[in-house]
């Protein structure tokens, strides 16, 4: 499960970070802590991040949907409010952690949406306890695109706790911007908050979690097992998307290419490619992967 530090809990500058709602605190096992909102009413929704994000990237999302919907939105543990530690944070250890936290509310059957790495998460909790998942909202997932032995060794050589957490202000902007189809005022703010957190004692903590989640997406697949899925899936993919599949590693796919794969492996999906939406599909075009998600939920 790992091991959290004895300073665990002293992250003020991740605490001081200005919410676009009320986070609350789940006391979860091995002293752990999850940060997250409980929105609106209705059939529930857990929203999941993805890599190196937290709950505000669901913002345009969640003041949306929840006029309909119980909406959880959560900072994945090791992320945002969450507690820090040095944590094995591959997907089975976000997916425990996320079943303990609806558990805690009580809350037996949901709906799942995940982003990039929160698809992936998303899709295991699918594949793990299917009683549980009522649907799966899948933006930008990451797990469809698959690697090589060799791939993967390049992945993770280069995805270091220092790399993450020494790049240069400039280089993380440019980073930054490659989520975006344009990169514009509305997402400033994880600018600004990434400039925030990196004075954090907790920063290396949080840098050595996300370095986790890329080994943890190479080292437990779910490509093989989307068959396995028995839910009504929804994959939405922006059309420009920079990240999924690699520029590097594929040249010879395309994000259209990797949908395309993503509906043919899981029986029951749907795929929306979304035009002038990047890998943030669901904050570059929100009214409209919005108005999708709820004829999809309407639907199932």
């Amino acid at each position: 499960m790992g091991l959290i530090s004895s300073n665990a809990y002293s992250q003020a500058q991740f605490e001081a970070l200005a919410y676009p709602y009320e986070m609350k605190v789940a006391k979860l096992s091995d002293n752990k802590s999850m940060a997250y909102a409980d929105l609106g009413e209705g059939e529930p929704i857990l929203f999941i991040h993805g890599l190196a994000s937290y709950a505000p990237a669901w913002k345009y999302n969640i003041k949306d949907l929840s006029k309909s919907y119980r909406c959880i939105v959560v900072d994945l543990i090791g992320y945002g409010k969450s507690s820090k530690g040095k944590y094995t944070a591959d997907m089975s250890f976000h997916a425990e952690h996320l079943f303990e936290l609806m558990e805690k509310l009580n809350i037996s059957t949901y709906h799942v949406a995940g982003h990039s790495m929160g698809g992936q998460i998303a899709l295991k909790m699918a594949i793990e306890q299917p009683e549980k998942v009522k649907s799966l909202m899948l933006m930008a997932p990451a797990g469809i695109e698959t690697f090589t032995d060799q791939e993967r060794t390049i992945f993770k050589n280069s995805t270091t706790v220092e790399n993450i957490a020494n790049v240069s202000d400039e280089q993380y902007r440019i980073n930054l911007s490659l989520n975006f189809y344009e990169m514009d005022e509305k997402a400033e703010f994880m600018y600004e908050d990434r400039m925030k957190i990196k004075s954090d004692e907790q920063f290396m903590e949080y840098s050595y979690v996300v370095a986790e989640g890329v080994i943890g997406m190479l080292n437990e697949p779910v490509f093989d097992q989307l068959g396995k899925i028995i839910q009504p899936t929804l994959i939405c993919y922006g059309k420009e998307d920079r990240l999924i599949p690699n520029t590097y590693l594929h040249k010879n796919l395309n994000t259209e290419l990797i949908g395309e794969i993503a509906a043919k492996k899981i029986p029951d999906s749907q795929l929306e490619m979304i035009s002038k939406a990047g890998h943030f599909v669901h904050f570059d075009q929100a009214e409209q992967v919005n108005q999708i998600m709820k004829k999809f939920l309407e639907n199932n």
